[in-house]
């Protein structure tokens, strides 16, 4: 195998930020924040937005998005013309 080719597969926390949702796994992932594990570590951390802790397919909870500007959007750009 060659030299320094290959991206350095190490432990990172992945932290989803909408529900608190910490976990730890192997990664090649490049971050500059760390946090303490607990088990008193420092890991490089990465924060997500959705995990399956969060996710509506996972949790079983419906979650409301506000389309209402998308739709009224739709509505005037094909109605039809009186």
């Amino acid at each position: 195998m060659k030299a320094d080719i290959h991206p350095n597969y190490r432990d990172v926390v992945f932290y989803d930020t909408s529900s608190e949702f910490k976990f730890l796994t192997k990664s090649t992932i490049e971050t500059s924040e760390t946090i303490e594990w607990e088990d008193g570590k420092e890991y490089p951390v990465y924060k997500i937005e959705v995990s399956s802790q969060s996710h509506p397919f996972y949790t079983g909870k419906k979650m409301m998005l506000d389309t209402a500007g998308r739709v009224e959007k739709f509505n005037r750009r094909y109605a039809k013309k009186k």
